[in-house]
């Protein structure tokens, strides 16, 4: 996943040309986490890049420099992920604190899905992420984040095996979904509900296999689950089987069963790939020493 993976709320970025740019903690910037720049001139030159971006066509060779930052970064983040083996996405809010449930239950999902011997990744950020993080570390299983720069809010949280930081969105979401074999949605806001709509969108156009797409948080996902079918159903633009095929529950264990529909299952070892299914008969991937892996 994703995130999720998990996930975060957007921040709050004024989209005018030439506006003065919100402040960037120091836990967050680029520098801090080793992504270089094109040139070193400002902490917020990623910010600028990917509204360039967004803002319509520009010159040829800038578009085509473009091309290949983005590509170096899906490469970066496939040489980072591949060896993983089977992971969980736990997707959720930043904003949870330590003492909240939402965050005590993701640690505690995060914990029973490293038992089983998941990697657990997440969007490597505070709040959700960190609980999911937080529970696989201290049963001893891998921990890993994907994670984003942005202006405030999100950091890096300290439970992680892996961090890998990325610049553009749309990177992060695939490595999220790429490298997962389940997504677990735990309560969150714009970010939480992207990845999770994507996910399923994904499910639904047969993009991804049917992997287990699982709510927790009954009362807060409830109005979600009734606008699904109230309206959504109701209206004929989604079918049934749209809702059904999606997990509602608060139960740890509940949780835990679905994951063992998962197309792959970890080793008893915790690394590689069983192929329980047709459709994913590929072997564990091998590393090749000359590439230095």
């Amino acid at each position: 996943m994703l995130d999720t993976t998990t996930s975060l709320e957007p921040a709050e970025v004024p989209v005018q040309q030439g506006a003065p740019l919100p402040p960037f903690p120091p836990t967050a910037s680029p520098e801090a986490n080793g992504l270089p720049h094109s040139n070193g001139n400002s902490s917020h030159e990623w910010l600028r890049d990917e509204r360039n971006l967004l803002e319509g066509p520009r010159s040829r060779w800038t578009e085509l420099v473009r091309v290949f930052k983005i590509a170096g970064e899906f490469i970066r983040g496939f040489r980072a992920l591949h060896f993983q083996g089977p992971c969980v996405t736990v997707f959720g809010s930043a904003r949870f604190p330590e003492n909240h449930p939402y965050y005590q239950k993701a640690r505690e999902i995060g914990a029973e899905a490293a038992k089983l011997g998941f990697t657990v990744m997440t969007g490597g950020g505070p709040g959700i992420m960190e609980a999911a993080n937080r529970g696989a570390k201290e049963v001893g299983g891998r921990s890993v984040g994907c994670n984003i720069m942005l202006p405030k809010e999100q950091h890096e949280n300290r439970y992680l095996d892996q961090m890998i930081l990325f610049r553009y969105f749309f990177v992060r979401k695939v490595m999220l979904v790429k490298y997962s074999q389940a997504f677990i949605i735990m309560p969150g806001g714009y970010g939480t509900l992207d990845e999770a709509f994507e996910a399923m969108t994904l499910i639904q156009t047969g993009k991804v296999f049917n992997f287990p797409v699982i709510f927790v948080g009954v009362e807060f996902w409830k109005p979600l689950f009734e606008f699904l079918r109230n309206t959504l159903q109701a209206n004929r633009t989604i079918e049934q089987h749209d809702i059904t095929r999606l997990v509602l529950t608060d139960d740890v264990s509940e949780v835990m069963e679905h994951l063992s529909t998962c197309p792959s299952q970890p080793t008893r070892e915790g690394r590689g790939f069983i192929a329980d299914r047709e459709w994913l008969t590929h072997d564990c991937p091998k590393r090749w020493h000359w590439f230095g892996e």
